[in-house]
């Protein structure tokens, strides 16, 4: 075999190994998959991802930063072809769940991953526990794949920096006495609460504050962040003791609070129902009067003689039913 026909059959051998043999690819059902020719995603000419419903949290600032192409995504199904110098770049677009105090790039942070710290508005170093649940989003594929060298380090961050700026800014709403939210208005006791307490109680509004304040991630990074779940918040030890016992002081003073407010409203009600009581006895006795009045009135109308015999008939009645009689007698 002389030179030429060698470098024939290595060009064919080069062919099959790499056209043949690596040119098809399959895409299973969690994966999502996009080609590259000579480092360029094969994409859609004039259409962005802010024409997508996921850039519609982005304001008018975010919206000129993160503007991105829409790219031709690979469905499930195969096998597939590509050219040798076509590039295959895939991502698995199942649901993720993750610790709140998840680093992928330090496992040792925030104590070996399990526990983030933060800081509330007094001053006060807390650990929160939770868990986040993502996945890629298929309209932003090209955030997730070149926009950023690791998309998950990215939005955990966002994540994180998001939580502790609401940690150290919660403020509780005052309630109402029937459970409605006030505005503007300090507790009961005029003083501002532990915000410690605020936050324990208000989780449900933190997740869903965060959940309302990461609806972006999407649109910044290609990963959604499905949902938020921070289940705990835990002082400092050395002063677990402490906040124990001013909770049981203000439980206290809310008791009796409650308590006061109870007995108020239970006499306010009972005064009520006296005045409403007097009225109708007033009115029931005001009534046969207003009856006699209309009867004498129209017994006037009706002529002198008859408003006379009438008073003679009723002298008559009363001096039947009387056992004595007084008569004046005129000299």
């Amino acid at each position: 075999m002389g030179f030429f026909e060698g470098v024939v059959v290595g060009l064919v051998v080069y062919f099959l190994l790499r056209c043949v043999f690596t040119g098809f690819f399959t895409v299973q059902q969690n994966e999502r998959a996009v080609l590259t020719s000579f480092g360029r995603a094969q994409r859609f000419e004039g259409r962005s991802t802010l024409e997508d419903p996921i850039a519609a949290s982005l304001n008018q600032e975010e919206r000129l930063r993160y503007r991105y192409p829409q790219l031709r995504v690979i469905g499930p199904g195969g096998p597939y072809f590509k050219f040798p110098w076509q590039a295959l770049h895939k991502a698995d677009v199942a649901i993720f769940t993750v610790n709140t105090a998840y680093d992928p790039e330090s496992p040792t942070a925030n104590q070996n991953n399990t526990v983030l710290e933060a800081v509330t508005k007094d001053q006060l170093n807390i650990g929160a526990t939770g868990q986040i649940r993502y996945k890629v989003c298929e309209q932003n594929l090209y955030a997730f794949l070149f926009g950023v060298k690791n998309p998950i380090a990215h939005v955990m961050g966002y994540f994180v920096s998001i939580l502790r700026e609401r940690i150290a800014t919660f403020e509780a709403r005052p309630v109402a006495t029937d459970g409605s939210p006030l505005e503007g208005v300090r507790d009961s006791l005029g003083v501002a609460g532990v915000s410690i307490n605020d936050l324990r109680k208000n989780l449900n509004d933190l997740n869903r504050q965060m959940d309302d304040e990461c609806k972006s991630s999407a649109a910044r990074y290609g990963v959604i962040l499905d949902a938020s779940l921070i289940t705990n918040l835990d002082p400092p030890h050395d002063i677990e003791s402490a906040l124990a016992a001013i909770n049981t002081a203000h439980n206290e003073v809310s008791a009796q609070l409650s308590l006061a407010q109870a007995e108020a409203d239970q006499k306010i009600e009972q005064s009520k129902r006296a005045v409403e009581i007097q009225t109708m006895r007033a009115e029931a006795e005001v009534q046969p009067l207003l009856r006699m009045a209309e009867q004498l009135a129209e017994l006037k109308r009706a002529g002198g003689g008859v408003l006379k015999a009438y008073l003679r008939s009723v002298r008559l009645g009363l001096l039947t039913r009387g056992r004595k009689a007084i008569v004046e007698v005129k000299p």
